[in-house]
């Protein structure tokens, strides 16, 4: 039996020595060391054998197990590494070659206008707020001197969502929410930028738009007037269109504000000479504002009799289109990277 030993010994060890790949060398292992394999058959025939041998050939058996374990496991170890040079070389970069330009996203012009705005008021001394675009009836429109039966409050220009609760038409909610928070009724300076929303269904108007509220209120003897609107609008204007565009200030209506005035801005394409976009007038309409309503003051915890401030509101949209020479509105909303991608080096322009 030491012989059939040494016969298994020399074959397998000739047989490791050969073989060309991973494969080739599981099936050895399994010839010679499987459940049946050829030394496990020398192990099962050792019944035969007188007991003072069996120590011997069992010492033997384990002996060969071993060197044949630690020849396999070199030549694995052997073919591992060659496969590893292979997939080395094969996957070898090139790194003299010039790299893939990767596409990257820049901000969207109206977020960089809403940023802008938000800078200056800061740096004016005005607070940054925010409100709910789910609105109640009661903040949206009630609070804000639009009582039951006005046309603003119209099913058709409105998505209601139950008879209390909408999506809200204008960011002034927040003014009210803001007037009716300051229990102590200190003076107020705040901004306000958001998504709003109305039920329109032509060709030259969203459902969804932007826009952007301000708000000031403090004691009368402060003297908060028509001036000090007229003052702020124009370095709103100035500074975030340009310093050489002109204002004017037209008399209008609305709801919250008394008196309450539209302020067209000098078309920022002819310069006010007239074109297709100002249709021919030289002047493009830009925001409305006024003077707090006394209602608003009174149902929003104010005394009229001793408090006053202005309000002015604007669209976002619009004001991007001003300030980057937009063309067409539709270009905000098409997500082109051809066309977002022109504002990464804009501001610096302007």
């Amino acid at each position: 039996m030491q012989e059939q030993i040494a016969k298994i010994k020399e074959n397998a060890l000739e047989e490791i020595k050969n073989v060309q790949d991973a494969k080739s060398l599981n099936e050895v292992r399994v010839k010679y060391l499987g459940k049946k394999g050829e030394l496990t058959q020398v192990l099962r025939g050792m019944g035969t054998l007188a007991p003072e041998e069996r120590p011997i050939i069992g010492s033997k058996v384990n002996e060969v197990r071993e060197l044949l374990e630690n020849a396999i496991k070199e030549k694995e170890e052997k073919f591992a590494q060659e496969a590893l040079q292979r997939k080395l070389e094969s996957e070898t970069i090139d790194i003299t070659l010039p790299g893939t330009k990767i596409k990257r996203g820049s901000k969207h012009p109206v977020n960089r206008v809403i940023e802008e705005i938000e800078d200056l008021f800061v740096s004016m001394g005005y607070d940054v707020v925010s409100g709910p675009e789910l609105e109640t009836d009661e903040f949206c429109f009630e609070r804000l001197n639009l009582p039951k039966g006005h046309p603003a409050r119209d099913m058709q220009d409105s998505f209601y969502i139950t008879n209390e609760y909408l999506l809200r038409t204008q960011t002034s909610a927040v003014q009210a929410r803001t007037m009716l928070a300051n229990t102590e009724k200190t003076p107020i300076r705040m901004i306000c930028a958001g998504k709003t929303y109305r039920r329109e269904d032509d060709a030259t108007h969203s459902h969804q738009f932007g826009q952007v509220e301000g708000l000031v209120i403090d004691k009368k003897e402060r003297n908060v007037s028509l001036a000090d609107l007229k003052g702020t609008l124009e370095v709103f204007v100035k500074k975030l269109i340009g310093k050489n565009c002109e204002l004017r200030f037209r008399p209008s209506y609305f709801p919250f504000t008394e008196p309450s005035y539209e302020v067209d801005v000098s078309c920022f394409k002819c310069g006010g000479k007239g074109c297709n976009i100002c249709k021919q007038t030289g002047w493009i309409e830009i925001l409305g504002s006024g003077i707090v309503h006394p209602n608003v003051l009174k149902m929003n915890g104010y005394d009229p009799e001793e408090y006053g401030g202005f309000a002015f509101g604007t669209g976002l949209e619009r004001l991007a289109m001003f300030k980057y020479g937009i063309p067409d509105m539709r270009y905000l909303y098409a997500n082109d990277i051809r066309f977002l991608s022109q504002f990464d080096r804009k501001d610096e322009e302007i």
